[in-house]
């Protein structure tokens, strides 16, 4: 059985359209075959980055990030694309996408405005239940960004889990868990067998 049957089925069933990857570059080439033409918003990922794919999508569409370009007006214009692209802090093999956000701009495209937002997921995000999904996001993913942007939070610091802190530096504000896509928009999934992201 491969890594990914349970939860293609269970994404499936939820009504995502699904697609499976052996590798990163595989999943990146198939965005830059269905992505033209078109506006393209990024929500703030390393797997995004390790991709490649501002660049590569950028020869031929207009591609908003604001991690490449003024933070406040990106995340802003990023709101208005055709498309949205993203990754999740956990997946569930259940079938519910979890993120969790500080200024917003990532998980509120997750939610409306787009007319269509594809996932990139690497396999190190996928955990058996709803709960251990969250556990994951809550207490790997939100340290290691912590840490990545140089935050002086509990989780950075130590860097072993979530203390649900207090801090002003804190980046974990908002969380969202989606049981299906959302009505009026559509929504792809592309599960890669590879870890990406943290």
């Amino acid at each position: 059985m491969g890594t990914f049957d349970t939860v293609k089925k269970n994404l499936e069933e939820r009504g995502y359209t699904v697609r499976v990857f052996a590798a990163g570059a595989e999943a990146a080439a198939y965005l830059d075959g269905a992505i033209d033409g078109k506006t393209v918003g990024f929500g703030g990922s390393v797997t995004l980055d390790q991709l490649g794919l501002y660049d590569t999508l950028g020869k031929h569409n207009t591609v908003v990030w604001h991690w490449k370009q003024e933070a406040g007006a990106a995340r802003r214009e990023a709101m208005t694309t055709d498309v949205y692209l993203i990754s999740a802090n956990g997946l569930a093999e259940t079938g519910e996408i979890l993120n969790i956000d500080g200024a917003g701009n990532r998980v509120a495209s997750t939610l409306f405005g787009h007319e269509k937002v594809y996932f990139v997921i690497g396999r190190n995000k996928l955990a058996p239940t709803c709960e251990e999904a969250l556990r994951r996001a809550r207490n790997i993913a939100a340290p290691r960004n912590a840490q990545r942007l140089g935050k002086k939070t509990p989780c950075a610091v130590r860097g072993d889990r979530c203390y649900d802190c207090r801090s002003p530096e804190r980046i974990c504000r908002g969380l969202v868990t989606l049981w299906g896509p959302m009505m009026g928009m559509e929504t792809e999934i592309l599960l890669v067998d590879e870890d990406l992201g943290l």
